[in-house]
């Protein structure tokens, strides 16, 4: 079992930056691949970055690609989403996942065994 925190979300201007991070528990956190999805008011839950646990590769959605960067420390059970260039469209709440089997990049909620409780994230005009 792996229990999922984030924090470091809040009210942004736009242009403005955040970086969130999400603890996890559990020994074997540095076998498992994670991703960060969003999802604003009414619509489905989308995909934002995903990081392999071997090499700690990234891919990430067109729409963030070169603002956000996600990254992972093994030894501190953390991984992070540091977010440049906000935008209002990037407002949302945001959520840490895990996946426990595979190492490769992975975009559907579907594909993740573990969830965070979300965090907000506000970017104004």
């Amino acid at each position: 079992q792996v229990q999922l925190v984030e924090s470091g979300g809040g009210l942004v201007q736009a242009g403005g930056s955040l970086r969130l991070s999400c603890a996890a528990s559990g020994r074997t956190f540095s076998r498992y691949a994670m991703g960060w999805f969003r999802q604003a008011p009414g619509k489905d839950r989308e995909f934002v970055s995903s990081i392999t646990w071997s090499r700690g590769n990234t891919d990430y959605a067109d729409s963030v690609k070169g603002r956000f960067t996600i990254s992972r420390d093994n030894a501190k059970n953390t991984v992070s989403q540091q977010m440049n260039s906000l935008r209002p469209d990037d407002t949302a709440v945001y959520y840490c996942a895990a996946r426990s089997r595979g190492d490769g990049y992975y975009y559907a909620t579907l594909d993740y065994d573990y969830w965070g409780q979300g965090t907000q994230v506000t970017v104004s005009s």
